[in-house]
C-alpha cells in the first residue's frame, strides 16, 4: 500500500555556503582600498591624537569620558544637558543614510559598513595566507594534513590578532589612550576593560572571519529598509540583460549577447551572488562585478559597461538606442532634495546651538520639605539647591544675588563666606542657598513671592539667572 511520506519542513535560512572572492583590480576595487586605508586609519588612530585644552582637562582629541559624562571632540565639549548634540548627529546619520540610498541605492553598505570594511580586511589576509579563489577552493576541498593545519592557523592567528586590535582601540575613545595601555599590558586596568575587548575581539573574529555576508543578509535590518528609499531613478549597479543576452562563450559568437558566460562577475561578488539575475536582496553595490566585467570585456573587444551603475527608469532608452538621463537628474530630485534639506537643517542647527550656548549655565531646586522655616527671631527662611557649572579651565567664583524688587531678602550661601560659590574648573558644584525674609516683611508674610536669583561670573562677569518663588506664612 502506498504511504504518504512527510514532506520536510520549510527552512528559513539557507545553510551557509563558503565564499571565496576572486582577487580583481579596477576603480571600484581600488576606491575600496582607499576607503579601507581610511576608515581604518581613523578608527585606529583617532585615540592618540592629542588636543591641548588646558592643564585641568584631558588631552586626548576624541574622548568619552564616561566618569565625568561628558564627550570631547577635539575643541568641542558636550555636558550631559546638552545630549541634544549628539541626538541630533544621530539623526544626521540617519537622514544621510537615506540620503545616499535613495539617490546611489546601498553605497554605504558597499564601501563604509564596518562589517563590509572588516569583513574585505579579513578576505585579504585569506587570501594572503591561502592564495587566490582557485587556490582557495583546493584547500577547502582537500582532507586535513599538515598544510592544511598550517595555513588555517595562521590565517585564524591574524584574524585574532586584527580582532583584538579592534577590540583595544574602542576601549581606547573612553579613557586615555597612552594610560589605559599601559595599564592593559600590566594587568592593572579595570575588569570592565578586559571584558569589553574580549567581547568585541570574538564578535569582530566571528563576524568578519566566519559569519561574513551572512550578518549582511540576516542581522542587518537595512537591506530590508533600503527598497523604501530606492525608487526607479535610483542608481545602482545592474548587469543590461537586453545587450548581454543570450549569453554564450565559444569562437562561433553569431546572434549570441556580449555575455561570455564567463563568470568572473560572480567569482568577485563578496555575497557570492549573480547580478544577472536582477535586484537582489544580498547584492551591497560594492561594485567588484563592474571590474571583473570590464576586464573581461576588454579582452574580448566588447565595449566596457555590460555591468554597470544605472538606473532602472533609463532600461528602455538604452534599449531602444534613445538618450539616457543625466546623473545629474537622476540624483537631484524631489525626494533627494528633501533628505539634503532635512540634513543640512539639522547641521546648521547643530552648528548654531554650539555658537550660542551660554557659558554659564546654573540650575535652582527649591526644597519642598519643608517649604520654609520659621527662626527664632521669627524671620522665614527657604532653602534652594543650586547647581552651577563651570565649563572653564580654571577655577572661578561666582556671585549669587536675588533680583531687584525683592530687596528685603537676605541671601547666604552654605559653608561659603556671604553670597560666593567657588567652582572648579570644568566641573558643576552644587550647593545650598538660604533666603531668609525678616519677620512682618511682604515676602514672610505673603503665600508665594516670585523672585529671581542671578549668578555672576567673578572673572568674566557672564550672568545667568533662574526664576523660583519663595514661600512665606501666607498670612
Amino acid at each position: 500500500m502506498p504511504t504518504d511520506t512527510p514532506e520536510k519542513p520549510e527552512q528559513l535560512y539557507a545553510a551557509q555556503e563558503p565564499i571565496f572572492p576572486r582577487r580583481v583590480k579596477g576603480f571600484f576595487r581600488s576606491l575600496k582600498w582607499w576607503i579601507m586605508a581610511v576608515a581604518l586609519g581613523i578608527y585606529f588612530l583617532t585615540p592618540w591624537v592629542r588636543w591641548d585644552r588646558g592643564p585641568n582637562l584631558p588631552d586626548q582629541a576624541v574622548l568619552v569620558d564616561l566618569a565625568e559624562r561628558r564627550f570631547f571632540f577635539f575643541w568641542i565639549e558636550i555636558w550631559p544637558h546638552e545630549f541634544y548634540f549628539v541626538a541630533g548627529l544621530l539623526i544626521m546619520a540617519g537622514l544621510g543614510l537615506f540620503l545616499f540610498t535613495s539617490a546611489l541605492g546601498r553605497v554605504w553598505c558597499g564601501y563604509a559598513c564596518p562589517q563590509t570594511v572588516w569583513t574585505d580586511l579579513f578576505v585579504h589576509v585569506e587570501r594572503w595566507v591561502e592564495g587566490d579563489r582557485n587556490a582557495q577552493l583546493r584547500l577547502w576541498k582537500q582532507k586535513w594534513n599538515g598544510e592544511k593545519i598550517r595555513k588555517y592557523l595562521t590565517k585564524w592567528v591574524l584574524w585574532f590578532l586584527i580582532a583584538v586590535a579592534t577590540g583595544g582601540a574602542w576601549v581606547f575613545y573612553f579613557t586615555d589612550a597612552p594610560t589605559l595601555l599601559g595599564n592593559l599590558l600590566t594587568l592593572q586596568a579595570p575588569m570592565v576593560a578586559y571584558g569589553t575587548i574580549l567581547v568585541l575581539t570574538l564578535t569582530t573574529f566571528a563576524f568578519g572571519g566566519f559569519a561574513r555576508e551572512q550578518i549582511c543578509i540576516y542581522a542587518c535590518p537595512w537591506p530590508r529598509i533600503q527598497a523604501a528609499m530606492m525608487d526607479e531613478d535610483t542608481i545602482t549597479i545592474g548587469y543590461r540583460e537586453w545587450r548581454g543576452e543570450p549569453r554564450g562563450r565559444g569562437k562561433h559568437r553569431e546572434g549570441l549577447g556580449d555575455c561570455i558566460d564567463c563568470n568572473a562577475c560572480v567569482n568577485v561578488c563578496p555575497m557570492g551572488i549573480d547580478i544577472r539575475d536582477g535586484q537582489q536582496l544580498a547584492c551591497i553595490t560594492c561594485g567588484l562585478c563592474i571590474d571583473a566585467c570590464d576586464s573581461m570585456m576588454d579582452k574580448v573587444g566588447k565595449p566596457r559597461g555590460l555591468i554597470g551603475y544605472m538606473a532602472l527608469s533609463d532600461e528602455a532608452n538604452e534599449r531602444s538606442g534613445n538618450p539616457v538621463k543625466p546623473v545629474r537628474k537622476h540624483v537631484l530630485r524631489p525626494r533627494t532634495m528633501l533628505y539634503t534639506v532635512l540634513w543640512a537643517g539639522f547641521g546648521i542647527a547643530l552648528v548654531v546651538g554650539l555658537f550660542v550656548r551660554p557659558d554659564l549655565t546654573i540650575t535652582l531646586r527649591p526644597e519642598r520639605n519643608p517649604v520654609y522655616v520659621t527662626m527664632s527671631d521669627g524671620s522665614i527662611r527657604n532653602t534652594y539647591e543650586l547647581g552651577v557649572r563651570n565649563t572653564h579651565g580654571e577655577a572661578r567664583p561666582y556671585y549669587v544675588t536675588v533680583g531687584e524688587g525683592t530687596p528685603g531678602l537676605d541671601i547666604a550661601v552654605q559653608d561659603g563666606e556671604g553670597a560666593v560659590v567657588e567652582v572648579p574648573a570644568d566641573t558643576e558644584t552644587k550647593v545650598r542657598v538660604y533666603l531668609t525674609a525678616p519677620a512682618g516683611s511682604q515676602e514672610a508674610s505673603s503665600h508665594r513671592t516670585p523672585i529671581r536669583i542671578w549668578v555672576t561670573d567673578g572673572d568674566s562677569g557672564d550672568r545667568a539667572s533662574h526664576e523660583t518663588v519663595f514661600n512665606g506664612t501666607g498670612q
